[in-house]
């Protein structure tokens, strides 16, 4: 199956279980791969053909600046499950969220979880 991916997306939220990550936020990264048939796109040159990166991008920023979760599990389901459903084409997607600066002790580059989910 061919892949549309749009990675480093980044966008201030406000998710985490802490009082202080839901007051103050912080900086989410999101990485989304799709999967669909590609063919009918690379040959007739046509959007219709395809996903509009600018529509999954306005869904993601939506998602991650939207109501505050307390776990990067559920701002990636609703993302994954808002691709599923509003773009057909579509029929398996991987989400990555990352957050680069959780609350952990210690020295750490990324804290991030993967989503994939297929249509049924």
């Amino acid at each position: 199956m061919d892949k549309i991916k749009l990675t480093g997306l980044n966008f201030y939220g406000y998710h985490g279980c802490l009082p202080e990550e839901r007051q103050m936020g912080q900086e989410f990264g999101v990485d989304v791969s799709m999967y669909l048939d590609l063919q009918e796109a690379g040959e007739t040159d046509k959007l219709a053909a395809t996903v509009n990166y600018a529509d999954v991008y306005k869904l993601v920023k939506k998602v991650v600046e939207g109501e505050p979760r307390k776990l990067i599990e559920a701002v990636g389901e609703e993302i994954a499950q808002g691709i599923l459903a509003e773009f057909s084409l579509v029929e398996k997607v991987r989400v990555t969220v990352h957050k680069p600066h959780a609350p952990l002790p210690g020295v750490f580059t990324d804290a991030s979880i993967s989503i994939v989910r297929t249509r049924r």
